[in-house]
């Protein structure tokens, strides 16, 4: 399989391109409004089971139906060759649009579970137009400080994760109602639509539109360097979504244990609590993404990865301790959680061939989210069953595997090609 070259290491760095932080600006806010959506019903969780009485495990559907929507998009999107073969910027912008509508018809959903799994899918489906496709924009804007630009995209990403929680902890506050935290959330991806159609262009660096190759995503899998990307990528989700999505709930029971019984402010703490773990993250992948292109891209994602899974077992273990320590641990855990996310996106854009970056993308996305999907609905199985220390133990398995994956990938030929030789 044809990849691309990688520049010599010694060779002096080329100028960036005249308007691309500026371009990187406006994706990076347009990730936070779009990917805003994902989240939205897992901020309102506890409203939703007292509102539609959902169980946990049905709570957990509407999370896991967006993971599963999302996978069908990107393996279409990858096996068709949409994002390569159509324009980034009308993908992510009819994408965002989309998302926008599915979102918002959940309001409509009237505490009928099929009809609101149904469009949570739609909107995991939506989200594959957004997501790669602004990696792909990102990257047609950078070659040199790759890992920086799409570290500040993932790092817009998991603020844009964290946005419902934030509007739903506020909220709380006001009495403001679950259907005006999803009314919101659709707004900011119309702006995410807006953004992209008005003020980004294409970056000189993004490869022409390339022909329809049913056959190319197959062919991916054969190649070593991004096969061993792929399966540190894995490791990295395995824990990821499962961690975002039900550490409010964790924050909630671990803030109850710990506070006086009945105390009030649990609720609006532990939301507000779980936007700061969460979006704290955004530090995490700005950082990364700075290391990496200065000291490699293995090392930086191996480094976080053994922070993420030290912080996933600690943080289960302190379960009902002091609030401010459960937090304080948290919130380590969060901004290493996803430090790494950026480097594995940034590893398979300067893997791939250039004409199939948007293709490779969204099959890396594809199956990494299709994973999630266990994860998810397997933890609060495990927390019944174990507690959860034993649940956020199992998580930390995944970035364990993960390490192993990308110190492999270290020692490949292919790895010059990784931030102009910094492995």
């Amino acid at each position: 399989m044809r990849t691309a070259a990688a520049p010599g290491k010694g060779a002096p760095p080329a100028a960036l391109p005249a308007g691309c932080w500026r371009a990187l600006a406006f994706i990076a806010l347009a990730q936070v409004g779009g990917m805003s959506t994902w989240f939205s019903a897992a901020a309102v969780a506890p409203a939703l089971a007292r509102d539609w009485g959902l169980s946990p495990a049905q709570l957990g559907l509407l999370t896991v139906a967006v993971q599963i929507g999302f996978v069908a998009g990107a393996l279409a999107a990858a096996i068709s060759g949409a994002a390569d073969v159509l324009g980034t910027r009308a993908v992510f912008v009819a994408g965002a649009l989309a998302a926008a509508a599915a979102n918002g018809l959940l309001v409509l959903a009237d505490g009928r579970l099929p009809v609101a799994i149904a469009l949570r899918f739609a909107l995991g489906f939506c989200l594959a137009g957004v997501y790669p496709t602004g990696m792909k924009l990102v990257a047609g804007w950078f070659r040199q400080r790759r890992g920086l630009a799409i570290g500040t995209l993932v790092g817009a990403l998991t603020l844009g994760s964290a946005l419902p929680h934030l509007i739903a902890g506020v909220g709380l506050a006001g009495q403001l109602s679950w259907q005006a935290v999803i009314a919101a959330t659709s707004l900011a991806a119309l702006a995410a639509a807006s953004v992209v159609a008005i003020f980004v262009q294409r970056g000189p660096f993004e490869a022409p539109s390339a022909r329809v190759d049913l056959g190319w995503a197959v062919r991916s899998l054969r190649d070593p360097a991004l096969r061993l990307a792929n399966l540190s990528y894995f490791g990295h989700m395995w824990e990821l979504y499962a961690m975002w999505t039900w550490l409010p709930t964790f924050l909630l029971a671990s803030l109850r244990a710990g506070l006086p019984p009945g105390d009030p402010a649990a609720s609006r703490l532990a939301s507000l609590a779980a936007a700061l773990v969460i979006g704290a993250g955004a530090l995490g992948c700005v950082a990364a993404g700075l290391a990496a292109d200065r000291i490699g891209r293995t090392i930086t994602a191996s480094a976080a990865m053994m922070v993420s899974g030290a912080s996933a077992v600690l943080t289960g273990l302190l379960f009902g301790q002091a609030p401010g320590l459960v937090i304080a641990i948290a919130l380590i855990w969060g901004i290493s959680i996803v430090a790494d996310s950026a480097q594995f996106s940034a590893a398979i854009s300067e893997l791939a061939a250039p004409e199939r970056v948007g293709s490779a993308l969204a099959l890396q996305t594809a199956l990494g989210f299709l994973l999630t999907a266990v994860s998810i609905q397997l933890l609060p199985y495990t927390q019944a069953w174990i507690g959860w220390q034993g649940a956020f133990a199992l998580l930390a398995i995944g970035p364990a595997c993960g390490v192993v994956a990308m110190l492999r990938l270290r020692r490949r030929p292919e790895a010059l090609r990784l931030a102009g030789g910094r492995r």
